[in-house]
């Protein structure tokens, strides 16, 4: 059972007596009365496309949120004085955020660095939130304390917003009391602003009409039953009425939190043809049935029927099967990756078209695929040099365009790298891997590469900390899939491209990122990306209390392979436009790797390398050193041709130590040995 799971669970049987479910604030009546109600979970995206879950901030003193819209006067002004309020209360634990449900406000598509906003503004995009909450103007003010997870006050932020002045009805009052630990003077007072329009307030009497087994099912069965099935990755079968209406509670939650299903790219950026998200209709649908208390209706259930275990080969029976060796997990600790190969046997090359993964326990954090030119008797060895796929939990299979695949010459082996996570118990992993061949050449080559920052430093404690890498492309490409990946501190992620122009485009956007579920999004269109363009990785990591998942908020954390360090990967598979089968350039991806380091550096995307991007990193000390030598133009930094030279004088120096280092040399760390792939263009 995946740690998503687990949580959904527990929140279910810890709330669910509560969350069935208050039904007053979707039909909240103007000026209602909200001081004291239950204020559920919810997930929401800022400005900047970074996500804000409320029960992350569990561990606050306070919430401040307040209504708002574009174009608003009161709005503005709101702002104004919550900035103020956050000043006052700086240093008090006390969280401030806006939140927009307004139907006429434009929730643009997300540019630039993401993070944390000067005031996040919150886009309520289908108003479940703020419906929910009983917003029903611009300008209120709610105070939710997360002891409790009640209001403890709504109303104006100061007179100026009261429809009647009260000097207690205030923000800061409010504030003072719930920090004091006692009942605000006023906990409830009517606001002067704009009103907020929630249609679906009018119709909540329809909801209890709407048809289990036309509406609801379908759309379950469409999105969930692939993991919710006997044998599937889900906790429960979604398989009745009986079943859906039991879990009604968690379901919300997930849906509202956008925990499931579990494909974590909101809908700003591209369109993808494995989308496995409901439409935004459907997750309304959803959840406006279950607030109307989860109705039967009439017609038959589709559910039994549609729940039938998936097939263990998705994609039919592949051309041949391989085992990983099997490898006993224990119930805890650290596994280091385990490198694992097996002769291929193949007597001819072969021209890969898809790979599929079966068998895989719990314990797979993720997998990755190769093919390696040698045969080791001990079974080990990996590399990434041909790169044939990775599995991570809900994962699909590994697929390549049309007409498109991956050269595997005779003999070699078969290599895969595995990550294993504890889960509590002794597990045996025997995860298998299905191969399917084209039966003829295809016409084109897929490649791989990936944007990488080996050089990522995280401080202890830091709760939005903002990395950044990139790769720049040095010939015409197409781009079939990204896949972004980090690891337990990981807190969002982000890509965008940058034409050689300077206009940028939002690609994909995972407002909250999740560890326990890998995937590859594959364009709906194979993305077109000009010479001189700039594919942009964009992370967010939080090294804090409030991350669960942290292993030690105490660590400065660089990085590594483990799940207690860091990663930054967003991988790109793809084609060079003009390269075939029978016209290979391999010197055309020698380049793009060679881009690789320097993107990794490069944090302000200037095209320089200072000294400061260095971050003084021991294993960057020698280039730091030849900077003034290298510096051919003295502006104090590195271009890319004179970064060139001084890695070619760094792996000088490293053959010219090897050979007189002894045979008992320390074993090369992870990151420097990305350092020297990037340096020497292995591929990843």
């Amino acid at each position: 059972m995946r740690q998503s799971y687990k949580l959904g669970v527990l929140a279910m049987a810890l709330t669910g007596a509560v969350s069935v479910i208050a039904l007053a604030a979707t039909a909240a009546p103007t000026n209602a009365k909200l001081a004291g109600s239950k204020v559920d979970n919810f997930m929401l995206a800022d400005q900047t496309g970074m996500g804000h879950q409320l029960y992350y901030y569990k561990d606050r003193a306070a919430i401040v949120i307040v209504s708002s819209a574009d174009n608003d006067p009161v709005s503005a002004k709101a702002a104004a004085a919550l900035a103020k309020a956050r000043e006052a209360y700086a240093g008090k634990n006390v969280e401030f955020m806006m939140l927009d449900s307004a139907l006429t406000s434009k929730h643009d598509k997300f540019i630039g660095v993401p993070g944390s906003a000067d005031l996040p503004i919150l886009a309520d995009e289908l108003q479940l939130v703020g419906r929910s909450l009983g917003v029903t103007t611009t300008g209120e003010a709610f105070v939710i304390n997360p002891k409790t997870w009640t209001v403890a006050y709504h109303g104006p932020i100061d007179d100026s917003f009261a429809k009647k002045k009260n000097k207690k009805a205030n923000l800061n009052v409010a504030l003072d009391a719930v920090l004091a630990g006692q009942t605000a003077p006023v906990t409830e007072a009517a606001v002067k602003g704009a009103a907020v329009a929630f249609p679906d307030r009018a119709r909540a009497a329809d909801f209890k009409k709407i048809n289990y087994a036309t509406e609801v099912a379908p759309v379950l069965a469409d999105k969930c039953v692939v993991c919710h099935t006997a044998g599937g990755m889900g906790p429960f079968s979604m398989n009745s009425y009986e079943v859906v209406k039991g879990f009604a509670p968690m379901i919300r939650e997930a849906l509202r939190t956008k925990r499931m299903p579990p494909y974590h790219s909101d809908n700003h950026g591209s369109t993808w043809t494995d989308d496995m998200r409901p439409t935004d209709a459907q997750v309304k649908t959803v959840i406006n049935w279950i607030e109307a208390g989860s109705p039967r209706g009439e017609g038959v259930d589709p559910l039994p029927e549609a729940a039938k275990p998936a097939p263990k080969w998705p994609l039919g029976e592949p051309d041949l099967v391989m085992q990983i060796p099997a490898f006993d997990v224990p119930a805890g600790g650290i596994v280091d990756y385990q490198d694992r190969s097996k002769a291929t046997g193949l007597t001819e090359g072969k021209w890969l078209k898809a790979t599929a993964w079966a068998n895989a326990t719990p314990t797979v954090h993720h997998a990755l695929a190769g093919w390696i030119p040698n045969v080791d008797p001990n079974g080990r060895g990996f590399s990434w040099n041909t790169a044939l796929g990775g599995y991570g939990p809900g994962g699909a299979p590994n697929l390549t365009p049309d007409n498109t695949g991956i050269y595997l010459p005779p003999g070699g082996s078969f290599a895969w790298q595995m990550h294993y996570t504890p889960v509590g118990k002794p597990t045996t992993d025997k995860t298998e891997v299905g191969y399917y061949f084209y039966k003829e050449e295809p016409k084109y080559i897929l490649r791989q590469a990936s944007i990488t920052d080996f050089s990522l430093e995280i401080p202890a404690g830091k709760d939005r900390h903002q990395e950044t890498a990139y790769l720049e492309f040095p010939h015409d490409a197409e781009i079939f899939g990204v896949q972004p990946h980090c690891h337990s501190r990981c807190y969002s992620t982000k890509l965008r491209i940058r034409y050689p122009d300077g206009t940028e485009k939002l690609l994909l956007n995972q407002p909250i990122y999740d560890f326990a579920w890998q995937r590859e999004y594959h364009f709906d269109k194979l993305l077109e990306v000009p010479q001189g363009s700039l594919l942009i990785a964009d992370y967010v990591y939080d090294n804090s209390t409030s991350n669960t998942f942290n292993p030690d908020p105490k660590k400065h954390v660089t990085f590594g392979e483990q799940t207690s360090e860091e990663m930054l990967f967003t991988f790109a598979r793809f084609r060079f436009k003009g390269e075939t089968t029978k016209d290979r350039h391999d010197e055309w991806f020698q380049a793009l790797q060679g881009n690789v380091l320097f993107g990794a550096l490069d944090d302000n995307i200037d095209g320089k390398l200072v000294a400061a991007e260095f971050r003084n990193d021991p294993r960057f000390k020698s280039v730091v050193q030849f900077l003034p030598m290298v510096d051919a133009d003295k502006d104090g930094a590195l271009s890319k041709t004179e970064m060139a030279t001084a890695m070619q004088m760094m792996q000088k120096m490293r053959t010219q130590g090897a050979a007189a280092a002894s045979p008992a040399a320390p074993k090369e760390d992870a990151a420097a040995a990305e350092m020297r792939k990037a340096a020497t263009g292995e591929t990843h």
